[in-house]
């Protein structure tokens, strides 16, 4: 169950308009974020559409969060990305909701929208290093990223989680503000 169950009285309408919004946000940042430099190693993204998988923890159930993350992925996938491009992508989106969901679930108000963004993070680079050794049939080529991988899962997930942090209020108070 979301931590703010805010469409238990919204119309199916409003709801939906709000799940597309939302993929339509992570698309537009997946796709920004290719522009943004970053250090040259491999792997080394920012994450931002991930913003929008942890919003929509707090407000969605898990098969609306997830439709939002294989949406995001498959449209991300057809628009800029390759079949490579895709494996990684799903192993990470998944690996990381998945990890996200089991946190916000199970310790609910106990983890911060922080601490949560970082265990997504740090998923989300397992999830792509699996691909990895099954690509390379070497779980050691995999792990040779696993540290830079690691301190960039720290300070993404870091930036991410305190930028949804300041983000929920917000949509608490300005999408949800008519309904009682």
């Amino acid at each position: 169950m979301p931590l703010y169950n805010k469409f238990a009285n919204v119309s199916k309408t409003k709801k939906t308009v709000f799940i597309a919004l939302l993929i339509s946000m992570a698309l537009v940042l997946s796709y920004f974020e290719r522009f943004i430099p970053l250090p040259t190693y491999p792997g080394v993204k920012l994450g931002l559409a991930n913003a929008i998988t942890l919003t929509a923890l707090y407000f969605l159930n898990f098969r609306e969060t997830l439709s939002l993350v294989i949406i995001r992925i498959v449209m991300n996938a057809m628009f800029v990305g390759n079949f490579i491009s895709f494996w990684y992508s799903l192993s990470g989106g998944l690996l990381s909701f998945f990890i996200m969901f089991l946190c916000v679930t199970i310790m609910g108000k106990q983890i911060s929208t922080v601490g949560i963004s970082v265990a997504g993070a740090f998923a989300h680079n397992i999830g792509q290093l699996f691909v990895v050794a099954f690509i390379t049939k070497s779980i050691g080529v995999a792990l040779t990223f696993l540290p830079m991988l690691s301190i960039s899962a720290l300070i993404t997930g870091l930036i991410i989680g305190f930028t949804v942090k300041m983000l929920i209020p917000y949509i608490v108070r300005n999408v949800f503000r008519n309904e009682h």
